[in-house]
């Protein structure tokens, strides 16, 4: 279970076993952002101002006192693709297109910002690696958390049974509904729709559970030790964004993690 932390007017959730990096997965709270992307916006695209949005991520590197300047992110596209991050690109404020970043350097906070699609976050105490993905339905059916697992393994030598995978707060079974094209790709992708939806037994609309979805990729690349947060963005936005509950007009809250 993740633990919640308050450092000043912020608050974040962490793994508490996990002594040996620094990360947080943050609420929208404790910002310089006005409504409606009150308070903690780290999103840049959405309409905010740049100079809060800035200062938002300064807060954030600060509360986990991280190197916010060597702080690398990705243009987030809805795919399965992970980069390897060794440092921030020179008069570039990301690496790439993708959705999923990996190092093994130190001091190299990674960061992604989220409003109902899934943060992933990993660590490989072992060979001293961590992750960061960004998986929404599109992610999660092409195999964004298999393909972190893969990555880390071809890239640094990593095995399954050592990495460690939280599945931070994101949309809920119970609020995402969808049509039946992301059923079909569901099913397309694992094999299966059980325990990964549900109908409503009225007019038989379906709802996908991201979180069982993205659990069941993480077990079948070998993955044992997952923390699933719990936390519906959707039902909660009195502690996060939700631009499907806030009808897309709303801000982005971020995740952190740095060896």
């Amino acid at each position: 279970m993740l633990s919640a932390v308050n450092v000043d007017n912020l608050k974040y959730y962490r793994e508490p076993d996990w002594t040996g990096i620094k990360h947080g997965i943050f609420t929208r709270h404790g910002g310089y952002s006005a409504a409606p992307w009150a308070s903690l916006n780290v999103g840049g695209t959405v309409g905010d101002d740049v100079d809060a949005v800035r200062a938002n991520h300064r807060l954030m590197y600060e509360a986990l006192d991280v190197a916010g300047a060597q702080a690398c992110t990705t243009w987030l596209v809805h795919s399965a693709d992970v980069v390897v991050a060794l440092g921030p690109v020179e008069n570039r404020r990301w690496l790439a297109k993708a959705d999923g970043i990996i190092t093994n350097q130190p001091d190299i906070p990674l960061v992604m910002r989220y409003a109902d699609c899934t943060p992933l976050l990993f660590y490989d105490p072992i060979q001293q690696v961590i992750g960061l993905a960004h998986a929404g339905w599109r992610g999660t059916v092409q195999g964004m958390a298999s393909n972190m697992v893969l990555a880390m393994q071809d890239t640094y030598g990593s095995k399954p049974g050592d990495i460690q995978a939280i599945i931070g707060p994101a949309i809920s079974c119970e609020a995402f509904q969808v049509g039946e094209e992301v059923v079909k790709a569901v099913e397309d992708h694992f094999g299966t729709l059980d325990g990964l939806m549900r109908r409503d037994p009225a007019d038989g609309t379906a709802y996908v559970d991201l979180w069982a979805a993205n659990m069941l990729d993480l077990e079948r690349a070998g993955v044992e030790n997952i923390t699933v947060a719990g936390l519906c963005t959707y039902q909660r936005t009195d502690e996060f964004f939700s631009h499907r509950a806030e009808k897309g007009r709303t801000g982005r809250f971020g995740a952190v993690i740095s060896l």
